[in-house]
């Protein structure tokens, strides 16, 4: 059974934008939300070249990244063809308008992954 940890609530991640949550190893998660008020979480990196996806624009289940324009896909982290390479996906809960991350991933997923 997973732990959850509390992020934030859903109306405090901008629609079409992201909210970053800072680790102790490893870096950034940058969660998401869509216009339909859908939460995702990646890994803060674009597996293009490192670019933050938090800064990218939303739409749909996709995020821009800013550096290039990859479109990156907010439920599995895969770049869309043409282009190739995914980031790291966590698992998100929504309860009662509360978002939360799953703890072990928090502390373990891709916590050596720094450009």
């Amino acid at each position: 059974m997973s732990e959850w940890k509390v992020i934030c609530r859903v109306d405090e991640i901008p629609k079409l934008g992201a909210r970053r949550v800072k680790r102790p190893a490893g870096a950034e998660v940058a969660v998401f939300r869509n216009a339909e008020d859908k939460v995702f979480a990646l890994l803060d990196r674009c597996p293009h070249k490192g670019g933050p996806l938090s800064q990218g624009i939303v739409f749909g289940e996709s995020v821009a990244c800013p550096l290039h324009n990859w479109t990156i896909g907010l439920s599995d982290g895969c770049a869309k063809a043409p282009d190739e390479g995914c980031t790291t996906r966590f698992a998100v809960k929504v309860e009662n308008g509360t978002v939360s991350l799953d703890a072990h991933e928090l502390a373990n997923l891709a916590v050596t992954t720094e450009a």
